[in-house]
C-alpha cells in the first residue's frame, strides 16, 4: 500500500521560508517519480517539482522561478522541498504525489496523492 507522511507546511510571512518533507512507502522509490502539486482554492491544481532519482532529473514550475529546490532522501525515502521568497500567491494545499515516471506525473495520470499540507503565506 502506497503511503505518504508529509510535515512542513504552515503559516510564514511573505519573503518568508518553509521546507516540506514527504515520507514514501509502499512502492520502489528509486523507479518512481515523486514531487509535490499544489492547489489554492477556486484554481487548478499544478505541479511545483518533481524528482526521479533513478535518472536524477528534476521539474520545476515555471513560478517557482529558482526559489524552490527539490531533494531526496533515499535512506528514508523521503522527498524535500525547500522553499525561499516565498510569496502570498504561493498560498495552498500542497500535495506529495508520486507516478511512474516524470511525464505522466506532469499530466497527473497514474498519480498516488498524500493527503497535503497547508501552506500559508501572508503579505
Amino acid at each position: 500500500e502506497v503511503q505518504f507522511v508529509e510535515s512542513g507546511g504552515g503559516s510564514v510571512q511573505a519573503g518568508g521560508s518553509l521546507k516540506l518533507s514527504c515520507a514514501a512507502s509502499g512502492f520502489a522509490f528509486d523507479d518512481y517519480a515523486i514531487g509535490w502539486f499544489r492547489q489554492a482554492p477556486g484554481k487548478e491544481r499544478e505541479g511545483v517539482s518533481c524528482i526521479t532519482r533513478r535518472s536524477g532529473n528534476t521539474y520545476y514550475g515555471d513560478f517557482v522561478k529558482g526559489r524552490f529546490t527539490i531533494s531526496s532522501d533515499r535512506t528514508t525515502n523521503t522527498v524535500y522541498l525547500q522553499m525561499n521568497s516565498l510569496k502570498p500567491e504561493d498560498t495552498a494545499r500542497y500535495y506529495c504525489a508520486a507516478g511512474p515516471d516524470l511525464s505522466l506525473w506532469k499530466k497527473q495520470i497514474g498519480i498516488d496523492w498524500g493527503q497535503g499540507a497547508q501552506v500559508t503565506v501572508s503579505s
